[in-house]
This record gives C-alpha cells, structure tokens and sequence, in this order.
C-alpha cells in the first residue's frame, strides 16, 4: 500500500503564526466594539461614571490591550514584508487634535491636563500608522504622568517632528534613545519588551525621503519636565 502519511501531513500543516495572526485581528476588533461601548456609557452616565476609578481603569487597560493588538499585527505585518507607509498630507495641529479629542474623556475623568502645541504646519504620513504610534505613546503617559500631558509638533532640521510629553519622572537612563530599534534587542526575559518602542521604529522607518528614513527619540525634560518621546518624519 502507497505511503500517503506524508500527503496527510502536508494537508494538515497549520501555519500557527496565521493563525494567531486571525485571532488577535478578531480580538482587537472586538476590544475595538468594547471601547466604543465604553465611551457611550461614560457619555450617558457622566455624573455617576466620570469620576469612578474601576471605570478609568477598565478604559484604560482596554485601551492598552487594543494597542498592544494593533502593535502585534503590524510586526507580524513587518515580518511578512507586508507593512507599508502609504503618505497623505495632513495639516498637523488638526492631526493631533483630533487625535487628542479620542482620549480626552478618559483624561478628564483621570483629572489630566491636556493640550496640543503644534506649528501650523502640513506633514506627509501614513495616519493610520502614526496613530498606533500615538495611541501606545500616549497611554504611556496616561500611566507615568502626574498631572499634564502636552501632545507637540515642529519642523526641526528639516524633519516633522511629533512629541507626547508628561511631567512623570521620566524614562530611566536605559531606555532614552535615538535612532532605530532592531528586535534582537528586545529582552523578553525582563518583563518589559519594549515592543511598542519597536513597533513605533518600524513606523518611523517606515517613512523615507531619498537617504532620509525616520527615527524616535527618546528624553527627559521638555516643557513639562519627565519624559518626552519624539518621532521624526523627513
């Protein structure tokens, strides 16, 4: 009798990364739908959940967990060769507002001071993109920050450089940076991965003029005194 093991075993390969890949689609969808549903109770019962702790909370970590989705689909992307930028031109102080106005609930009811101080300026980006890049980074500072968080742009050297800045106590000495992270870098071991960092490079290098490509940078200091994260764009 003919050997058909290995034609049963070829059909019964399962590309396991697809498969994940599928699942954390459908659950960052699903967080997608949770979140909304969040923001219209917070709306119809400002009074009695505005200032509830336990509902700041439950928004903020499904906040995360819907970045930490969309981050981990656009690496798996990035693995495939299949993430691109696709530029558009966007005026940026109406980019970051309105992109500021998805978290003010969530920043009101944490009593957190927010602003936007942008240059009128127009830049050429993939939005989809450097909206998970600001998502991640500003609930980062949702987490770290005391008080105020500043969402910033400029033209710097002939880059559009965009920032989210916090009055925290700033990033440790280990993780400031400037450049581009390679994922052989990332420690799995510690805890802290650091995969939006990565996720956030990726982005940025994602973005390119003739022998420019993009970066991140990360400091102390700034205007409110703790951390500042910065993506430039050429």
């Amino acid at each position: 009798m003919p050997d058909n093991s290995s034609d049963m075993s070829r059909d019964n390969h399962i590309d396991f990364s697809m498969v994940l890949a599928s699942a954390v689609h459908d659950m960052k969808n699903s967080l997608g739908m949770l979140l909304n549903s969040l923001d219209e109770l917070r709306g119809e019962y400002s009074d009695s959940l505005g200032e509830s702790t336990r509902f700041n909370t439950l928004q903020y970590e499904a906040e995360r967990m819907h970045n930490d989705l969309v981050q981990l689909l656009g690496i798996y992307r990035l693995g495939e060769n299949n993430l691109s930028a696709h530029m558009e031109e966007h005026f940026v102080p109406d980019f970051l507002s309105e992109h500021l106005a998805r978290h003010t609930p969530l920043l009101q009811g944490l009593d957190i001071e927010y602003s936007v101080a942008a240059e009128d300026i127009n830049g050429f980006f993939d939005d989809d993109l450097l909206t998970g890049v600001l998502n991640n980074t500003i609930n980062n500072a949702i987490r770290y920050t005391k008080s105020r968080i500043r969402l910033t742009a400029s033209e710097k050297e002939g880059y559009l450089v965009i920032g989210v800045e916090d009055d925290g106590e700033g990033y440790p000495e280990n993780m400031q940076h400037n450049g581009t992270l390679n994922f052989k870098s990332l420690d799995f071991k510690s805890g802290s991965t650091s995969l939006g960092l990565f996720f956030a490079s990726s982005v940025a290098r994602l973005h390119s003029e003739g022998n420019r490509t993009g970066a991140i940078r990360l400091h102390n200091g700034g205007n409110l005194g703790g951390g500042v994260f910065e993506i430039w764009l050429p």
